[in-house]
């Protein structure tokens, strides 16, 4: 994986570094049919960001196996997760932490610009995840109490965010994660899942 942080100590993750790369791949038209790879925890603000540039983003499910088999099933030459993961099949057929960040070092002396210009290409929405322990054998999520709750949740965001939930592949939790420019409204939707969740799983 790689995190880059600039000359004054902000730092980029893998959403900010994909929009980087995306850009100037489209722009020289080596960005293979006009799509990105992210997972579904990829900020909506980079989706936004490309959409506004008139590419894609096809979201995967986490875990970069997933973002690799999308980018191979779909002929796509970009990818990665927020997390760090950038995948460039032109150059490699993983993830490559030391390719990506020898690349944006590249980027920064073939631009000319510092690391600060070029590391914060798109505004990220406020984004906020919490995790909900359960039993194992026990399914919430199913819960029709759950379910109304969620739905409503959904409305709430519809237009200005997004909601997704999902369980853990690797512990028995349920991550509840919202984005929305209103971050009153983004807590208070996940607050209220969280509880309905928590008050069935016990």
């Amino acid at each position: 994986r790689v995190i880059l942080i600039d000359e004054t100590g902000r730092v980029a993750d893998g959403d900010q570094i994909m929009a980087l790369f995306a850009k100037h791949w489209a722009e020289a038209g080596r960005l293979n049919k006009g799509t990105l790879v992210a997972t579904v925890m990829s900020n909506l603000g980079l989706e936004r960001f490309l959409e506004n540039r008139g590419l894609n983003l096809l979201r995967t499910p986490v875990g970069d196996r997933y973002v690799v088999e999308a980018m191979r099933a779909g002929g796509f030459n970009l990818g990665g997760e927020q997390s760090g993961h950038i995948v460039m099949t032109d150059y490699a057929t993983t993830g490559d932490g030391l390719l990506a960040g020898l690349h944006f070092l590249a980027g920064m002396v073939t631009i000319g610009q510092r690391a600060s210009d070029l590391a914060k290409v798109f505004a990220t929405i406020p984004q906020t995840l919490k995790n909900v322990r359960f039993d194992a054998g026990s399914a919430p999520l199913d819960d029709e109490n759950v379910q109304k709750v969620i739905t409503t949740g959904e409305a709430d965001l519809a237009g200005s965010g997004r909601l997704l939930i999902r369980k853990s592949g690797t512990e028995p939790l349920i991550r509840v994660m919202a984005e929305c420019e209103d971050e009153a409204l983004m807590h208070d939707v996940v607050d209220r899942i969280v509880a309905e969740i928590s008050r069935v799983a016990g």
